[in-house]
């Protein structure tokens, strides 16, 4: 099998050798249930004066295996990283049955990295924060699986007491993803969260933005869907929740609250006189 037919990479390296401004920037987002596995990723590399939208998803697909890299960090760190970890799975074979073992090799090619830019980033007093989410099957796994590569290049698998990870702006749609996804939910029902979560840090971040590339994955399947939405395409489901929180606090049940604000209010009319 020769590397042309054994990778699929729409667009993996667009906007190469852009130096954005690291993991703050980033919104990526891998959720495993038993299904399957969701993952989203926002789109843009820069912000302030200048804008550009480039892919932070990477897919490969080929007989016997299916999985993706989503990631965070210096652009350049990234698209190196890649470039190394491409050419070294084309050449092997030994990494395509267990998944684990393509993290390894990726794993290797950050630590390579590492060593090659760490100093001229340091003088530039720049830092070296490459993060991925790796995540799909394998012929010689028994399930999908969704890992997270740190910068050092070491790595912990997500497991199904807490099934989801967020690689950069984490804060803004981790609320949600607590307290709604769990293991056992439907690939339709996570993604819908994430979807949500993804709206939540758009609009608190100003530097993640439409527009959202969706990565899905049906255990087994051995086949990724990708789809890229617009603000256009789910402005309607975020006026909606929008609207749906506002209506939940209005009723939330809310006795003690309003006792505990009436005597507030008593309070301050005592004083007042």
């Amino acid at each position: 099998m020769n590397a042309s037919s054994a990778i699929s990479l729409p667009g993996a390296r667009s906007g190469r050798g852009l130096a954005a401004a690291g993991d703050r920037m980033t919104f990526c987002l891998g959720i495993a249930v038993e299904q399957g596995l969701v993952g989203l990723a926002d789109t843009r590399v820069l912000s302030g004066n200048e804008c550009l939208v480039a892919r932070k998803t990477a897919t490969y697909q080929g007989p016997g295996f299916s999985f993706f890299v989503m990631t965070s960090g210096l652009r350049s760190l990234r698209d190196k990283i890649l470039l190394y970890f491409e050419e070294a799975f084309a050449r092997g074979s030994e990494e395509r049955d267990r998944l684990f073992k393509a993290v390894n090799l990726y794993a290797r090619q950050v630590r390579r990295v590492a060593e090659e830019d760490r100093a001229a980033l340091e003088r530039a007093e720049l830092h070296f924060n490459s993060s991925a989410l790796i995540g799909g099957q394998m012929l010689g796994d028994s399930t999908h699986r969704l890992f997270l590569v740190y910068p050092e290049g070491n790595w912990v698998e997500i497991g199904p007491d807490t099934p989801y990870q967020i690689i950069g702006a984490s804060g803004f749609g981790k609320p949600i993803l607590e307290r709604t996804v769990t293991h056992a939910d439907s690939m339709l029902y996570a993604f819908k969260v994430g979807l949500l979560a993804f709206d939540a840090t758009r609009l608190c971040a100003s530097d993640v933005d439409f527009p959202v590339d969706v990565l899905l994955y049906q255990r087994g399947s051995f086949e990724l869907v990708e789809q890229r939405y617009q603000r256009d395409d789910l402005r309607e489901i975020s006026a909606w929740w929008q609207e749906r929180m506002r209506r939940s606090v209005h009723d939330l049940p809310s006795e003690w609250i309003e006792a505990a604000f009436n005597r507030l209010t008593r309070a301050e009319v005592c004083e007042s006189r």
